[in-house]
């Protein structure tokens, strides 16, 4: 005899919403009378941000509960002004945010000068469109750029990786791949003075913290933060250079900073 023969719906319905949003959509599979409740909007309400309704456009509040989690998992949302993008992992529906170049302090030293950022518009070929503008870093001595997020903005109980999101001018760039840069991650709450060294090159056999995105931009990992209570607390991350050799940099493009839910799945290989 089915479940649903024996159990009222409200309590299926509860059941599964105490699970993830992977196994709702395999519970769907079991059968008609099963999918019915697993796709019933009281149980992906529970998957999504309680603040959903002022994150997402008005537009779609007309959605299934379902379509509505989905959209906002294949589809970023632009926040603050803008300058950040929102959006959920679908297997768990944990929060990811990237902070973009725009949202991002940002100094870069030519000779003794400290110099305002460049902008490029990411209408032009070959760019993202998930911000109107990235940070084209073409012809500096020493660069910094720097990050905070608020903790209880993130998913609680959650192990985040942090993320550089760049690419290379183009592939014979050859300044920055030559030169270190630091990586950095902080919980103001807990003392941390750990620096991961990088260079940012991702076709050498030994870049174990670089991938390929695959939708044209590169991440390289900073640091992981796990966010145990969602307590009040600053998250704040850097990258500064490390070698201050006399010669320039040049031919780098900076979308943002991305926070994630770790992901166990194989880093792509961009070396071929």
């Amino acid at each position: 005899m089915e479940i649903t023969r024996i159990l009222p719906e409200d309590c299926l319905c509860l059941i599964i919403s105490l699970t993830s949003p992977a196994d709702a959509c395999r519970s769907a599979m079991v059968s008609h009378a099963f999918r019915s409740v697993a796709d019933c909007d009281a149980v992906w309400e529970k998957f999504l941000p309680s603040d959903y309704r002022s994150i997402i456009s008005s537009s779609l509040l007309s959605l299934g509960k379902k379509d509505v989690y989905f959209h906002m998992c294949f589809h970023p949302i632009l926040i603050q002004n803008g300058t950040m993008s929102f959006q959920l992992e679908k297997e768990s529906g944990k929060k990811c945010y990237m902070l973009g170049a725009k949202a991002l302090s940002m100094i870069w030293l030519l000779r003794d000068t400290f110099m305002p950022f460049p902008w490029i518009s990411t209408s032009l070929p070959g760019l993202s469109d998930r911000f109107p503008e990235v940070a084209n870093i073409n012809l500096v001595w020493w660069i910094e750029v720097k990050g905070k997020i608020e903790t209880r903005n993130l998913s609680p109980n959650t192990n985040y990786v942090i993320y550089l999101v760049f690419k290379l001018r183009d592939r014979h760039t050859i300044e920055f791949k030559h030169r270190t840069v630091g990586l950095h991650v902080n919980d103001d709450r807990v003392a941390s003075w750990e620096l991961r060294r990088v260079l940012i090159d991702p076709y050498r056999c030994d870049a174990l913290y670089i991938r390929d995105r695959g939708d044209g931009w590169m991440e390289v990992e900073m640091g992981q933060f796990l966010n145990e209570c969602g307590d009040d607390g600053t998250l704040e991350f850097s990258l500064r250079e490390t070698d201050t050799s006399n010669f320039h940099n040049r031919g780098i493009i900076i979308e943002g900073i991305e926070l994630s839910p770790k992901d166990i799945s194989s880093l792509v290989d961009v070396r071929q």
